[in-house]
């Protein structure tokens, strides 16, 4: 005659295991929390440096299209997608021309001044023009992100 013998087989987990998981997953959380929410400065500063390039790249197709047209004059005027776009020695004006060369979408600011709407600090979160002061000279773009 054969014993069957029965063993008792665990199924599922123990209250320990189970509670010792969720305290992991909290002190995960704790930890993590914080790098997402600074994410948002790291978005910020993105989009000043996009813009950044968005101001240089108009400046020079600006420029590349005034010596197209023989405006390396002083002043003078060429059309960028249907724009007037005033031109201070062959490169967009800082008055009106910078902003009708490009589509700055997020952005505000006057003149030669792009600064990023919803920034804490949207001055010191910002790219700037200004026309070049000779005929022969580069316009100076500059980006400042101590407020982003």
């Amino acid at each position: 005659m054969k014993v069957k013998s029965f063993s008792k087989q665990q199924a599922g987990f123990t209250l320990i295991e189970l509670v010792v998981v969720i305290v992991i997953l909290g002190i995960l959380a704790v930890t993590a929390i914080p790098r997402f929410t600074d994410m948002s400065k790291d978005a910020r500063i993105a989009a000043v440096n996009g813009m950044l390039g968005t101001v240089q790249s108009a400046s020079s197709i600006a420029h590349a299209q005034a010596l197209v047209s023989n405006q390396n004059a002083a002043t003078g005027t060429i059309t960028m997608e249907g724009q007037t776009v005033d031109l201070v020695n062959g490169y967009p004006s800082t008055a009106t021309g910078i902003r009708l060369a490009l589509t700055s979408t997020g952005f505000g600011g006057t003149a030669g001044s792009f600064t990023l709407t919803g920034a804490p600090t949207p001055a010191s979160c910002a790219v700037t023009y200004a026309q070049p002061a000779a005929l022969n000279g580069s316009p100076t773009i500059s980006s400042v992100t101590t407020g982003c």
